[in-house]
């Protein structure tokens, strides 16, 4: 029988600087686009997020969450087998920024690898630590990290940058004869590619004077995505989460989804008769933070005991490409506290 892989710590870090709607709203004046942020906050229930300083990185996030999980686990970092990171802010196109992550925290017994499907990350990087876990009997503490930095490659004055908040989530996993991680779920539709995407600065498009010039090496929304495509893929996920892994969806104790808009969240939680109060809306506090906002949602519930030893979790994650992930774990002991 193969093993499973448990949460045996989280952590989460966000950045001092705290940006709110009123300070949003007062630098977009200058553009005429203030209404906006009124717009958005009606429709997200995003408050307030946080922005990383200047001389951070995307990296630097990460180091900071995976230094409180390992703290609160009372790991050394030396100890870890494998590093995986979760984002599609890296802080260069290569080499990849776990490989940054592992040097910075003194990791230097580790293997790394990024996962770059946005804020679907997360969960497939759970999905892929538990995997690897389950046929490697050396790896023993694996690291997994969500961290977003959109802001930092949007422009300032496109009123998306509403939503972009800074900051990491991480976890660590052990292998466990317990459940752990039950199972995993997959859906993406490349159809809506070009719908929110930074065109330039890959192979399609290199890096130019022109393309810096025209903004497309920023961030950029092209056609906003279809209103229901959350209300219907947040849905199918679960539906295979909990047919593949033997469980009612009532039985679920907390429901994590991508973090970007509580409306969402409350249509998709009708959809499938799960309590709302099972399904923590963040946003309000921290922003949309893509990449990084499950774990960082998950160290919450657990760090102010809306979910604990026994219950059932899922976290289902949803972004730009189309892609969807999604996995359902049973919590054991968590040093988050």
């Amino acid at each position: 029988m193969s093993r499973s892989a448990a949460v045996v710590a989280t952590g989460r870090y966000l950045p001092e600087r705290l940006v709110s709607n009123d300070e949003l709203r007062a630098a977009l004046a200058a553009t005429g686009q203030a209404d906006t942020v009124d717009r958005f906050e009606a429709s997200s229930g995003i408050r307030q997020r946080y922005r990383a300083a200047p001389e951070q990185v995307t990296s630097d996030l990460a180091v900071a969450a995976a230094q409180q999980a390992l703290e609160r686990a009372g790991w050394r970092a030396d100890r870890l087998d494998l590093i995986i990171l979760g984002t599609d802010t890296p802080d260069r196109i290569t080499p990849a920024t776990s490989v940054i992550v592992q040097a910075k925290l003194g990791a230097h017994h580790a293997g790394t690898l990024d996962i770059g499907c946005a804020c679907a990350s997360f969960p497939t990087a759970l999905a892929t630590a538990t995997g690897l876990m389950a046929t490697n009997p050396s790896l023993q503490r694996i690291l997994v990290i969500g961290a977003y930095m959109m802001q930092r490659l949007a422009d300032p004055a496109d009123p998306m940058v509403f939503f972009y908040g800074d900051g990491a989530g991480a976890a660590l996993l052990a292998p466990t004869d317990g459940d752990g991680v039950i199972t995993s779920a997959f859906h993406a539709d490349g159809r809506y590619a070009d719908h929110w995407d930074i065109a330039a600065g890959g192979t399609a498009e290199p890096a130019s004077h022109a393309a810096v010039a025209a903004g497309r090496t920023r961030v950029q929304v092209h056609s906003r995505y279809p209103p229901a495509i959350n209300a219907v893929g947040w849905p199918l996920v679960m539906r295979r989460l909990a047919g593949q892994g033997g469980f009612a969806l009532t039985a679920i104790d907390q429901a994590i989804f991508t973090q970007i808009n509580a409306a969402s969240i409350h249509e998709a939680c009708q959809t499938l008769g799960i309590a709302p109060q099972r399904a923590p809306t963040l946003m309000d506090r921290y922003g949309y933070t893509g990449s990084a906002c499950i774990p960082i949602a998950l160290d919450h519930a657990i760090e102010n005991g809306l979910t604990g030893p026994g219950d059932l979790v899922t976290l289902v994650g949803s972004g730009v490409g189309y892609n969807m992930a999604g996995v359902a774990l049973r919590l054991e002991e968590c040093a988050s506290r």
